[in-house]
């Protein structure tokens, strides 16, 4: 695997000689339309190690235990096959790749139910696990319920584990504290919460529950890591996990609605798992910048491994970017959310050259349109890459992905290098 980053005058045809990979491969795995290069795009290349000739009455089973090897891996090397009623005799298709990695690591992402059912079949045969989002409650314990069932079924299809995640969601599907404050107040009504979730996890086969409980008041603390610690001795008596997300904090003492009633060691040692959020910085209503800065990234993790253990938590990695209009102006700027591979298009169509920022480890660019200036920040598999290593470096359980909703092959592709079956 290598990554290449498009120069002046580059074509599809010359980086795909250069490599000596085929240019609809290359147009495949980096979703390029047409001859739509941007100078500073990072293209993600692999190289076949292992190719096969389709012969008729191949099937991809029969393939697969030709080559001693899966037909998950088999499609995760060649994922158009998702879209592919018959094998066509005579087409090739890659059993290995050159320079792979294995590394011990679990990926997941959170889905809402609307997703596309093309995006979300993809993203399902490089993850573990599937996290649909989410399902609320009411004041009485009662569940708010969600669809789930075609987000569960395509689950199972691929062999993807199912966490059911639960927010503070009303029924207006609003982050809603004050549900938070009661159900911390309330036992019977925590009996009954937990009552009901796990009849649902029995109904519909989820096998691990997340929480994600935002913006709970600090003299809540306590109640919450209490919460947690019943939570998980309620569900793992009967063989489930529980994990729990939490926004990124860099003190225990950090100020804020956001993180003062957030306690990463108290959560850490009640929950089996936690996911710390990654992102954000960023943001919709924030001044332009990285949505996920390696140095911020890091001040995070380096106050998370002091007090939780490394093998417990899973790293957030986002999959979205944003569009500034410019200039920006406190409290009165909103951004625009956009997907990464709809940002590469957006520099192709207004002629933009990307730029890379060695600090934050992220790509970023400015275009024009109606006389007002934009900029964008997004992800590609460069600054993926540098997610991945912090992974490695800090010895995380795994990787979790806010969110699975837009198309981000070359994502894919990464994580199926180094991830592989």
């Amino acid at each position: 695997m290598e990554i290449y980053v498009v120069k002046q005058g580059d074509t599809l045809e010359s980086i795909a000689a250069q490599f000596g990979v085929s240019v609809a491969r290359l147009a495949y795995d980096n979703e390029i339309a047409g001859e739509s290069l941007v100078v500073g795009q990072a293209l993600i290349i692999v190289r076949p190690e292992v190719v096969y000739t389709i012969e008729e009455g191949d099937t991809l089973q029969s393939i697969a235990d030709a080559f001693q090897t899966t037909v998950l891996q088999l499609v995760r090397n060649n994922s158009y096959l998702l879209n592919e009623d018959f094998l066509l005799p005579g087409r090739q298709i890659v059993i290995t790749y050159e320079n792979t990695q294995r590394r011990n690591i679990e990926i997941f992402g959170y889905a809402y139910a609307f997703i596309q059912e093309a995006i979300l079949e993809e993203a399902c045969i490089y993850i573990q696990e599937l996290l649909p989002f989410s399902y609320g409650y009411n004041e009485d314990g009662s569940l708010i319920p969600m669809n789930d069932d075609r987000l569960l079924a395509v689950a199972v299809r691929f062999g993807n584990r199912k966490r059911m995640v639960l927010t503070p969601l009303d029924r207006y599907e609003r982050f809603n504290n004050q549900l938070v404050v009661r159900l911390l107040s309330d036992t019977q009504m925590r009996d009954t919460l937990l009552d009901n979730i796990l009849r649902i996890m029995e109904e519909k086969g989820y096998e691990a529950l997340d929480i994600d409980f935002e913006f709970i008041p600090g003299e809540y603390r306590d109640a919450y890591v209490a919460f947690i610690a019943e939570t998980r001795s309620r569900l793992n008596a009967v063989g489930y996990q529980v994990s729990v997300a939490v926004p990124p904090k860099i003190s225990d003492d950090q100020p804020g609605l956001l993180y003062e009633g957030i306690d990463y060691q108290g959560i850490g040692n009640a929950a089996d798992s936690v996911f710390l959020m990654t992102y954000e910085w960023g943001y919709k209503y924030g001044p332009p910048m990285a949505v996920a800065p390696i140095p911020s990234v890091r001040r995070v993790l380096d106050y998370a491994v002091s007090v939780i253990m490394p093998e417990k938590i899973d790293m957030g990695i986002p999959n979205y970017a944003y569009d500034w209009p410019l200039p920006y102006v406190t409290g009165q700027t909103e951004a625009e959310t956009i997907g990464n591979l709809e940002a590469v298009r957006r520099a192709a169509f207004y002629g933009a050259q990307i730029e890379y920022d060695e600090v934050s480890k992220a790509p970023y660019f400015y275009y024009t349109v109606e006389g007002i200036s934009h900029v964008v920040w997004f992800e590609d598999v460069r600054s993926i890459q540098e997610k991945y290593n912090l992974i490695a470096e800090y010895g995380f359980k795994g990787g979790g992905y806010w969110n699975l909703m837009r198309e981000f092959r070359q994502n894919w592709i990464y994580v199926n290098q180094i991830t592989g079956l």
